[in-house]
C-alpha cells in the first residue's frame, strides 16, 4: 500500500510531531505533503527516511496550489490520502478526488467546543469543513469528546472512528541522568522545584494563569514553559511586570525526538520537571498531559479528553483544577509539600501506547480501501446563511 500524508505544516506542534511518530510505527510506504512551513518536523521525517515535498502555499486562498497538489496525488499512484489539520483537510480531500482517489482519511487533531487550531469557530469554518468532509470516506478523532463535537456538527456517526493519539513510552520514561544534566544545562538551582507547562503560546492554552499562580509561590518555584508561538512576548512581559521574570524558563519550541544538539528534547525536559500544568479550559486530547503521565510525572490540570474518556483511577496522581490563579497556586504547593513519588507511568500512559494507535489506523485504512464512497448531504439550519 502506498499513502499521501498532507498536512498544513511540519512545525513542532502535536499533531506535527505525532505524524511523524505514526509514520514510524505504520507498515505501509508513505510520503509527506506540507502545504506551508516545513520547519524541523520535516528534517526529522527526512532524517527518518521519509519523503516531503513542500508545496509552498501563500495562504489560505492560494487556489493556485490545488491543481499542483492535485498532480502529486496523481504521479504518486497513491492507494490512500490521509489529511491533517483544518487547510489540509479541505485542499487535501479535493486534491485527492480530483486526482481519482476517492480512499480519503482526514484526522481531525484540535476541534474544540469553540476553538479548533486555536482560532475561533463559525458558522462559515462549519460549512466548509463539512462540504469538504463529505468527500473523504472516514473522519478520524483523536479521542471520543471529539467524535462527539463531529457528530453534533453534522458528520454522520459511522463515519467517525476514534484512534487516539499515541506515545512512545519508552522515549518518555524518566530518566535521572537527563534530569541532572537538563537542569544543570537550564542554570536551575538544586533546590528548585519546576512547574512544567508544554504546548504552543497561544491565549486559549491560558499560561498566564500558570504566570499568576507563580507569582503567589515561593521564590524556589520555577516555571519552564515549552514551546513557541505568537503569545510569547505578552507572557514576557507579563512575567516582567509581576517581578517573576528571572523564575519562568522559556525553552522554545522542541521536538519530541531529538539529538540534544540544540538543547534537551521534550523528553529530557519532562524528566526535568517536577509536576505538569495543564491550565487550558478546552482540548481535543491532551498530548502533553498523557506524556508527562508517561514520565511518572505528577499532573494538574484543567482539561483532557485523554483521561476523561478512561475509567476512574487509570490516572491517580493527575487531579482536574479549575482555571484559576489561586486554584492552581493551591493545587502547585500540595503536590510539592506531597514530596517527590516515583516516576513510573499509570495505566492512563499505557492505554495511549504508539504501537496500538498504529493498529487501530491501519484497520482504519483497510476499511476505507474497500468500502463503496456514501456521500451525504450537509444539513442546513434553519435561518442559517451560507458560508
Amino acid at each position: 500500500m502506498r499513502a499521501l500524508h498532507i498536512i498544513t505544516g511540519l512545525g513542532v506542534g502535536g499533531a506535527e510531531q505525532q505524524l511523524r511518530l505514526l509514520l514510524r510505527h505504520l507498515p505501509v510506504d508513505c510520503d509527506v505533503v506540507t502545504l506551508t512551513g516545513p520547519g524541523p518536523v520535516a528534517d526529522g521525517m527526512r532524517a527518518d527516511g521519509v519523503r516531503v515535498t513542500h508545496l509552498g502555499m501563500r495562504g489560505n486562498r492560494d487556489l493556485a496550489a490545488l491543481p499542483r497538489l492535485a498532480r502529486i496525488v496523481r504521479r504518486g499512484r497513491y492507494d490512500l490520502v490521509h489529511t491533517h489539520l483544518y487547510r489540509a483537510c479541505l485542499y487535501g480531500r479535493i486534491a485527492a478526488r480530483l486526482a481519482g482517489v476517492r480512499a480519503v482519511v482526514a484526522t481531525e487533531h484540535s476541534l474544540g467546543d469553540t476553538r479548533m487550531e486555536g482560532r475561533p469557530l463559525t458558522a462559515g469554518v462549519r460549512g466548509l469543513y463539512l462540504l469538504g468532509e463529505r468527500l473523504g470516506r472516514s473522519t478520524v478523532a483523536v479521542s471520543p469528546t471529539v467524535a462527539a463535537r463531529l457528530a453534533r456538527w453534522g458528520v454522520p456517526e459511522p463515519r467517525i472512528t476514534v484512534v487516539p493519539n499515541g506515545i512512545d513510552l519508552a522515549r518518555f520514561a524518566f530518566d535521572p541522568a537527563a534530569r541532572r544534566h537538563t537542569r544543570d544545562r537550564l542554570g536551575l538551582p538544586a533546590g528548585a522545584f519546576v512547574v512544567g507547562a508544554v504546548g504552543r503560546l497561544v491565549p486559549g492554552k491560558r499560561f498566564d494563569v500558570l504566570l499568576d499562580a507563580l507569582r503567589r509561590l515561593p521564590d524556589c518555584y520555577r516555571l519552564l514553559l515549552v514551546g513557541g508561538g505568537p503569545e510569547e512576548g505578552a507572557l514576557r512581559r507579563a512575567a516582567r511586570e509581576a517581578g517573576i521574570d528571572g523564575r519562568v524558563l522559556f525553552a522554545g519550541e522542541r521536538p519530541y525526538l531529538g539529538d540534544g544538539a540544540c538543547g534537551p528534547d521534550l523528553p529530557a525536559l519532562t524528566s526535568a520537571m517536577d509536576v505538569l500544568a495543564a491550565p487550558s479550559p478546552e482540548e481535543a486530547f491532551g498530548l502533553a498531559v498523557v506524556e508527562a503521565l508517561a514520565a511518572g510525572l505528577p499532573v494538574r490540570y484543567t482539561s483532557c479528553p485523554a483521561l476523561e474518556d478512561l475509567p476512574p483511577g487509570a490516572a491517580p496522581d493527575a487531579v482536574r483544577v479549575p482555571c484559576d490563579a489561586d486554584a492552581y497556586a493551591g493545587a502547585l504547593a500540595r503536590v510539592r509539600a506531597a514530596g517527590p513519588r516515583p516516576r513510573t507511568p499509570c495505566e492512563a500512559a499505557r492505554h495511549y501506547c504508539i504501537t496500538r494507535s498504529a493498529a487501530r489506523l491501519m484497520d482504519v485504512y483497510a476499511a476505507v480501501l474497500t468500502a463503496p464512497h456514501t456521500p451525504f448531504e450537509v444539513p442546513v439550519q434553519q435561518g442559517a446563511n451560507p458560508p
